[in-house]
């Protein structure tokens, strides 16, 4: 079947609606049967206000989930990613990032002000992907499939109504990478939804790369799988 990620997942160290701390989770996605997790924390204005100190300060503390997450991963053989939930200031809308690294988080420092097209352009030469989150989710707006890599075609978050098949069908008519996950916050949304991957996934890049080469991935849908 291949090896099985969630893409979509967060911690309560630094996600405010995560509940569970970022040690567990990794355990928990490795006790699940899980290759591998991708941290997404929820990258925007509202978190970094309540953070103060230098923007290098401000970049670890939003790297504290992810950091201890992967620690334990590296312990127990999980591979544990760095990804971003994106949300830019005044537009209700999510958006995963994969690809990006440390230096980058440094480099460009408070990407919520951006918009959605100036993102875009800002990493269209790079080995980076934005991957549209729950497009479908009552009061949320898809966004331009030319501003996209990709859309979330299932999420397994049972609190939300996410619409997956309107997803399925906008990724499916704009030929646009395809994902799924569980959009991990609680307990009970553990290993709700992945991807197999054909190949074992140790850091963002990779992840890209496998994607654009898979952009219509297995996916594992609350226990079962669906092509």
């Amino acid at each position: 079947m291949g090896y099985l990620y969630d893409c979509h997942v967060h911690t309560s160290e630094v996600s405010p609606c995560g509940k569970v701390p970022a040690q567990e989770m990794a355990q928990l996605y490795k006790e699940a049967g899980y290759s591998g997790i991708v941290i997404t924390d929820h990258y925007y204005d509202g978190y970094f206000n309540t953070l103060t100190g230098s923007w290098d300060k401000q970049v670890d503390a939003y790297l504290m989930g992810y950091r201890m997450a992967k620690a334990v991963g590296d312990e127990i053989g999980l591979d544990v990613l760095l990804g971003l939930e994106l949300r830019f200031v005044g537009s209700p809308e999510d958006y995963l990032v994969y690809g990006v690294d440390e230096e980058f988080l440094r480099t460009y420092p408070r990407l919520y002000e951006y918009t959605l097209m100036s993102f875009y352009d800002l990493v269209e030469d790079m080995d980076i992907l934005i991957i549209q989150a729950h497009p479908f989710r009552p009061g949320l707006k898809v966004a331009s499939p030319h501003l996209l890599h990709g859309v979330e075609v299932y999420n397994g978050n049972p609190r939300h109504n996410s619409r997956n098949d309107l997803a399925l069908e906008y990724g499916e008519r704009h030929r646009l990478i395809m994902t799924a996950s569980s959009d991990a916050h609680q307990y009970g949304d553990i290993g709700r939804g992945g991807m197999y991957l054909s190949t074992p996934i140790q850091n963002g890049r990779e992840l890209v790369q496998w994607l654009r080469e898979h952009p219509r991935p297995m996916i594992k849908k609350t226990g079962k799988e669906a092509s």
